[in-house]
């Protein structure tokens, strides 16, 4: 009969609270950061360029990138893109000029990434007219190669 009585107190008392939890659950926390990991890790590489280009491979030597640097890109059907903004066909001369890099003593690094299909005469001229506008520091970007040419 006590055993009656203590069953039925308990069941029907809702005086009774329960005690707030005095620890944190981190599982989603963890969960949300590892998500964010992932992402952050797929997108990281994809915001270094925007034109797609097929580079050639090298076994040069990584260069450090600058906070002044301009990356200069030429697809594969010889549109030329200055920091990921189309330029018109015949602008690129006014485009290299508005750089001003033969106005400053140290002008701002200029990196090439032209695609592995083009005609040698097409970068070629890219880098003549960068060279007239006193553009002298150009990088050639490339694809890291394991194999000797």
């Amino acid at each position: 009969m006590a055993m009656g009585l203590h069953a039925s107190s308990r069941g029907r008392g809702r005086s009774h609270r329960r005690a707030p939890m005095a620890e944190i659950n981190v599982t989603p926390f963890v969960d949300v950061m590892l998500v964010l990991l992932i992402i952050f890790m797929v997108t990281a590489p994809l915001l270094a360029s925007g034109v797609p280009v097929e580079l050639p491979e090298s076994r040069a030597n990584a260069l450090d990138q600058q906070p002044d640097q301009v990356t200069i890109a030429v697809d594969r059907e010889g549109f030329i893109y200055v920091d990921d903004t189309l330029i018109e066909r015949g602008a690129f001369p006014a485009a290299v000029e508005r750089m001003e890099c033969g106005l400053r003593a140290e002008g701002p690094l200029v990196t090439l990434r032209a695609d592995r299909s083009l005609d040698y005469g097409r970068v070629m001229a890219v880098m003549g007219e960068l060279n007239r506008a006193g553009c002298n520091s150009i990088s050639l970007v490339t694809q890291g190669s394991v194999e000797a040419p």
